[in-house]
């Protein structure tokens, strides 16, 4: 579905692209269009953004588990080895 809908973006991009290279597109579509995809890109930097701070929650937070269990295996060998 995303293919498609690119395909047609294309499409249609270069239609208009063909019309203003013969003076027969509006401009203050053209300005219309800008902003919407300009408003679109703000949104998405923005979702990027936040979901790239929580991954980088979730990676701090593994991070740490992994040194806690490092360190109880550091500890039961350490044990073990007084043990024997």
């Amino acid at each position: 579905m995303i293919d498609f809908l690119k395909k047609m973006t294309e499409w249609i991009l270069q239609r208009e692209e063909e019309m203003a290279k013969n003076c027969a597109i509006p401009i203050d579509q053209i300005d219309k269009q800008i902003e919407k995809v300009e408003e679109k890109k703000r949104k998405l930097e923005a979702e990027c953004r936040e979901n790239i701070a929580e991954l980088e929650k979730i990676v701090t937070k593994l991070k740490w588990i992994k040194s806690e269990e490092l360190a109880c295996q550091r500890e039961r060998q350490s044990k073990e080895e007084e043990g024997e």
